[in-house]
């Protein structure tokens, strides 16, 4: 697992602010279209984030599946315990099924921009490179959520690794 964080420009109501990029990635053994099926599930998204961050939707329940142009509202409630942000705004931007890519732009009370892209590259036929690629603003808090979000990230792609193993696991007792 990789991570890297680079001070970047973001445009924030029409201003260029001082910004952070952060990206961290991994190769994860799973077949891609396994990993893309899994990825597009809102129980995919609370399984990674146990024991970081819950998510409780505020108007109805996560659907089962995202979808372009799905806007969410959700509370963050971090380690399960902490509100965080008020309400948090998760707008899904692009599912792209051929570049297996998913742009979310999102948004609370303290991080006025959270812009998530994940990433899968085909290595090879049971093997893929996952990236999480954020761009965040948080004004003077800035360098501190990009920490967290650093560390939450992390804690996601191992949680990802957990996943990888049961799906292996269940490929092999189907044999």
């Amino acid at each position: 697992m990789n991570s890297s964080i680079e001070n970047i420009e973001i445009n924030y109501n029409g201003k260029n602010v001082k910004g952070k990029k952060l990206t961290v990635y991994s190769e994860l053994n799973i077949d891609i279209n396994t990993a893309w099926n899994e990825v597009q599930k809102s129980s995919l998204l609370e399984f990674v984030c146990k024991g970081k961050v819950t998510f409780k939707p505020v108007e109805s329940e996560f659907p089962e599946y995202w979808k372009k142009s799905m806007n969410i509202k959700t509370k963050m409630l971090i380690y399960g315990l902490i509100p965080f942000g008020g309400i948090h705004l998760l707008k899904f931007m692009n599912i792209d099924h051929q570049k297996f890519s998913i742009l979310t732009n999102e948004q609370n009370s303290f991080v006025k921009i959270w812009n998530h892209k994940i990433r899968m590259e085909q290595i090879d036929q049971n093997k893929m490179k996952y990236k999480d690629e954020i761009e965040l603003y948080a004004g003077i808090l800035t360098n501190f959520v990009t920490k967290w979000a650093e560390s939450f990230y992390i804690h996601r792609q191992k949680r990802w690794k957990i996943i990888t193993d049961e799906i292996k696991t269940k490929a092999q007792h189907r044999i």
